[in-house]
């Protein structure tokens, strides 16, 4: 009996042994607070905001030293080898850059300790004051994860930056929070001498590689700046050791620093105790989290999403294994064809992720399915289907045979893309698509928590809890957090409204944050505290609750525009919507008010147009050619159309007209943040003949 016959007879025999029926489990309860009227819901185990989950652990230096103690010789940190480094240019003449990576080497909890103390004795012998603050401007990688931790032995306050971060915007952030440290790679401290002259405070210097830019020197010389390693300040601690200086709860764990998508960034300070709720109350929502997860890390831990996982991992004897975006799977851009990227080296069990990166495992996926199809299309088309249909019923978990059946027929080749072993993986930072959610919840075969939080709540706010199969919400509140809704009547929203009570978010709990750094006006606006000593964050962002105390984000009152005959269009919610066309990589939605229709900056996504183009016979010398060609415009637009129809998008909310990009957005254009988000006064600048020519 061939595959493709068992795989339509064995689900038919299942479907009839098993009957639909909805999970009706609470997840979120009503809850009675201060402040200013509004509908509050609460986790559903917890009747308070949960704080610390460690007994006697008030910060995370405390937490980090007993877990490194607890689980002395397990593996803690692992990085890469670099075997070669390689530049390859292209048909069209540009260069890429490929890399050859081996296996991890890790560093045990022990060892990791060890460095901790070591680089924290280091500073202070140095000459950095416990009152100064350090600024950690790097990608993700283990030492920035040790110099966090040995600042935290000395009460030092970290200044986080995203290493994409602009001039304009760093010289603020370093100057605004009086930086006399900073550590940084090889490659940030390029810029840095470039800006060397507008920094008023830095006296210091700590390069996390070895080779120092001989750019650098200059400065070293003329007395200016002190330059050290990484290396050269643990082996200075190592020799002079200096007794640990542990901070308290209330004190001040980091400054981060936001690539916000508007103006200038604000600076956003959080307690040690703010990190830690959140660190705390993630723990409860993935079970079984210990010594045998692995969690691949990639994200920028200049990111509170990072750095808030990274703790708890390190708090519950995991391992940590770092990567890049770029090298991440086994097809990702600077992986050397034929070597294997990171996820498939460290198997991982959990991991983070922006919707971003999500969106691109999928287009993945559907390109090398549609490369192949066929009978594998087809029976990947089929398995798709029948997993869908009973993720949508309660005998889900029932029928292991036809799980087993799909899981070795097809979805355990899509599952080694990263890595074969993942359980859970975790999602914030921005909306992520019910498309996408349900496309990786089946072909990982392991739920997706969205989470929805903030800078300012430490990320903490809601997350979708392992059982909850459910898209397009982001879960109940955290046990850190009360959720509550407020009426927004300009926007039309009320808590009042039926079937759902709909208001703007306010986030209240031991998760947020003290306000923002050096400016009060602007934290006196959006932080309040209630009569109860609660403090709350007005969020801007507006949600209705389910009937099972979970959130959906249904708009924002920033993105609001009022069109010329009266209709508001929600921006971020219909780019959400349009964003999941294949031939789309990025979009912008534009509106105003002297118009009464929209229009769109929308990124052609190269692969799946050029494969378009080649099925049309399109003839063309450059991607930029093709995406001018009136065909490719028609394609895109109607794609969008569709996605708009299948979102239930109102007329006015569908661009009338849009212009279709070859070069894509990155944090390096400045186009957008580190965490991918959309700069759209950024880009309404850049873009400004080609939005005025939309209009003419």
């Amino acid at each position: 009996m061939s595959a493709y016959i068992v795989g339509v007879l064995v689900p038919l025999v299942f479907t009839l042994l098993y009957r639909n029926s909805k999970n009706a489990k609470k997840r979120g309860v009503p809850v009675d607070v201060g402040g200013e009227p509004g509908y509050a819901i609460r986790n559903h185990r917890f009747t308070s905001p949960v704080s610390t989950a460690w007994e006697g652990i008030s910060t995370l230096a405390e937490l980090f030293e007993q877990s490194c103690k607890e689980h002395r010789d397990k593996f803690l940190l692992g990085t890469r080898k670099l075997i070669s480094r390689e530049v390859e240019v292209s048909e069209d003449g540009k260069s890429f850059e490929k890399l050859h990576l081996g296996e991890y080497e890790w560093l045990t909890y022990g060892q990791a300790f060890e460095i901790v103390s070591n680089f924290a004795s280091g500073l202070a012998q140095l000459g950095h004051e416990k009152e100064e603050r350090v600024a950690i401007f790097a990608d993700t990688r283990e030492e920035w994860f040790l110099a966090l931790q040995g600042c935290f032995r000395r009460n030092v306050t970290v200044v986080t930056m995203y290493a994409s971060l602009g001039e304009q915007a760093l010289c603020h952030s370093l100057n605004e929070t009086e930086v006399t440290t900073v550590i940084c790679g090889s490659k940030e401290l390029k810029k840095l001498v470039d800006i060397s002259g507008q920094l008023d405070t830095v006296k210091h210097v700590i390069c996390l590689d070895a080779d120092i830019p001989s750019n650098a020197s200059s400065l070293e010389q003329s007395g200016r700046w002190k330059i050290v390693s990484f290396a050269d300040v643990q082996n200075l601690g190592r020799e002079n050791p200096v007794d640990a200086d542990l901070p308290v709860s209330a004190d001040v764990a980091v400054i981060m620093y936001t690539s916000g998508s508007t103006g200038l960034p604000k600076g956003v300070m959080m307690t040690h105790a703010n990190v830690l709720a959140t660190v705390s109350a993630v723990m409860t929502i993935v079970p079984g989290l210990g010594s045998k997860d692995v969690y691949l890390a990639y994200l920028p831990l200049a990111h509170i999403l990072e750095i808030a996982a990274e703790n708890l991992i390190a708090a519950v004897g995991s391992a940590i294994g770092y990567g890049t975006p770029l090298t991440l799977t086994d097809t990702s851009n600077k992986i050397k064809k034929g070597t294997k990227g990171d996820a498939t080296v460290l198997r991982p069990t959990v991991m983070a992720a922006v919707p971003a990166i999500l969106d691109r495992v999928r287009d993945g996926v559907r390109k090398k399915i549609d490369a192949k199809g066929g009978f594998s299309k087809k029976l990947f088309e089929l398995a798709y289907g029948r997993r869908l249909s009973a993720i949508n019923g309660s005998w889900f978990g029932a029928w292991g045979l036809e799980r087993l059946l799909w899981n070795f027929l097809v979805f355990s080749k899509v599952r080694a893309i990263l890595g074969g072993r993942i359980r859970f993986i975790l999602s914030g930072g921005a909306p992520l698509s019910a498309d996408t959610q349900r496309f990786i919840n089946i072909c990982l075969g392991a739920p997706i928590g969205q989470g929805y939080g903030l800078t300012e709540t430490c990320a903490g706010g809601t997350f979708s809890e392992f059982d909850d199969t459910s898209v397009g919400r982001v879960g109940a509140p955290l046990p850190c957090s009360f959720i509550k809704l407020i009426d927004w009547p300009e926007g039309g929203y009320l808590t009042s409204d039926s079937p759902m009570s709909r208001g703007e978010i306010v986030i209240g709990g031991p998760n947020v944050t003290v306000g923002y750094f050096k400016n009060e006006e602007k934290t006196k606006e959006v932080y309040r505290v209630d009569e109860r000593g609660m403090r709350w964050f007005y969020t801007g962002d507006v949600g209705q609750f389910h009937a099972d105390g979970c959130l959906e984000i249904i708009d924002r009152k920033k993105d609001i525009v009022k069109l010329q005959h009266g209709e508001y269009v929600s921006l971020g919610k219909v780019e959400a919507a349009l964003i999941v066309s294949p031939y789309v990589d990025n979009i912008m939605l534009h509106a105003d008010p002297f118009h009464s229709y929209c229009v769109a900056l929308v990124v052609a996504a190269q692969p799946a147009v050029e494969e378009w183009a080649a099925k049309q016979g399109i003839v063309y010398n450059s991607f930029a050619e093709l995406c001018e060609k009136e065909e490719t415009m028609k394609e895109v637009y109607a794609s969008l159309v569709k996605a708009a129809k299948n979102a239930r998008l109102e007329k006015f909310e569908i661009p009338a007209k849009i212009k279709l990009l070859s070069d894509p957005w990155t944090p390096e254009s400045g186009l957008v943040t580190a965490a991918l988000k959309i700069k759209r006064e950024t880009i309404r600048k850049a873009f400004a003949d080609e939005l005025a020519n939309l209009y003419g």
